[in-house]
């Protein structure tokens, strides 16, 4: 039988070989024709030669120790930049304490504790002159139709539902409050801002102080944010001024069978062997934006969090900011709606495929349980910060 390894005394194999390189050299030349296709390579050399880290590293070494003594001046801009935000914060201390009498009679309004005088509630809107057209108007029809008199104007207490109905202007706010929650934060009487003292850490404390209620005993619930005002060592370069780093809720006093942060479940379980059915009763973890006072902890221990974790940490830290820089401060243009920002300031990604994800365990029945009952009295006392 004929052996086809070999042909002429050539192998095969290096026949094959012969063959790839020659077509493979023809395709080149072919390629190497089209004008497009040597624009394309052309601007993809162009851009990698002139990269700054490519062009760094062709200079000679002596500007590159230039560069490195340039960088060091940088950690040293860094270092400073760090203690104007420190000064910063102080100021923001200082001006916390002018600001606090208004805040304070801001309170006194919205309670009712206090009624503004004529002075006081004097304002000039941009829409006056329609306003006193249509009421001029009607005057008239009241008149032309001799009405008898209208019935007397309900003049409830201070401002009804004030911080309540913030939270339900703002996006951040509204999508932690559940149905449950509603009317616990309409006992919800003021938030204050509290900055750290002279000395200590960087931080400030968000305060929200309830009326006496069926809910809870605290008469206040805090949130402290712990800062940090200095360079990364590792990354120096990436400082942008101070950042929540951390941050502790406080513990709620709840009353029995009100606690909206859990709820109540029966789970019926099957015996595999026997078949016999039994129900267990649990407490599970529920959503409510009173969550916001046992917040999730950043790792300490330089271990990095989930990727969940860390964007619930993120949105924490966000919301923190949001209420000292902008709901405390503006709270009443925030009830009136007048800076409710657009919804171009907060940018969504692309929309994506949504997937519902069932979570039911199988052989497994959960029923909510009612969690009301009747309510303990007891005195109103600030909350404990866990």
């Amino acid at each position: 039988m004929a052996d086809n390894s070999f042909s002429d005394g050539v192998p095969s194999d290096s026949l094959e070989a012969a063959k790839n390189t020659s077509t493979s050299e023809k395709l080149t030349d072919q390629v190497m024709q089209n004008p497009q296709v040597l624009a394309a390579l052309q601007e993809r050399l162009d851009s990698v030669s002139h990269t700054p880290s490519s062009y760094i590293e062709t200079l000679p070494k002596a500007v590159k120790r230039r560069i490195n003594a340039l960088k060091q001046l940088q950690v040293k801009c860094a270092h400073i930049e760090a203690k104007f935000y420190e000064e910063v914060h102080g100021l923001e201390r200082k001006y916390a304490a002018l600001y606090q009498p208004l805040f304070d009679k801001r309170r006194e309004f919205v309670t009712g504790d206090v009624e503004p005088t004529d002075a006081e509630s004097e304002w000039h809107s941009e829409n006056e002159e329609e306003d006193k057209l249509a009421g001029d108007m009607k005057n008239k029809v009241v008149i032309a139709e001799k009405e008898a008199a209208p019935a007397e104007e309900p003049n409830p207490k201070g401002i009804p539902g004030f911080w309540f109905t913030i939270f339900r202007n703002v996006d951040m706010l509204s999508e932690l409050v559940q149905e449950y929650d509603e009317p616990i934060l309409k006992h919800l009487q003021d938030i204050k801002v509290r900055f750290s003292e002279p000395g200590q850490p960087m931080s400030f404390v968000l305060e929200f102080h309830f009326e006496p209620n069926d809910y809870f005993t605290n008469s206040v619930l805090t949130k402290t944010y712990k800062m940090k005002s200095e360079p990364d060592k590792a990354d120096p370069f990436s400082f942008e001024g101070p950042e929540i780093v951390d941050c502790d809720g406080c513990t709620i006093d709840w009353k029995k069978g009100k606690n909206v942060t859990v709820k109540t479940i029966k789970k019926k379980q099957k015996h595999k062997g026997r078949g016999t059915v039994r129900t267990i009763i649990k407490q599970v973890p529920n959503d409510s934006f009173f969550n916001f006072f046992n917040p999730l902890k950043a790792s300490g221990d330089g271990e990095s969090l989930d990727e969940d974790s860390e964007f619930t940490l993120a949105s924490d830290f966000e919301i923190g900011h949001f209420f000292r820089e902008r709901i405390v401060p503006r709270a009443v243009l925030y009830f009136t709606g007048e800076a409710i920002e657009d919804d171009d300031n907060f940018e969504e990604g692309e929309e994506g495929e949504e997937e519902e994800l069932e979570g039911d365990e199988e052989g497994e029945e959960e029923d909510d349980v009612d969690v009301n009952s009747k309510k303990e009295p007891s005195q109103p006392s600030e909350c404990k910060q866990q």
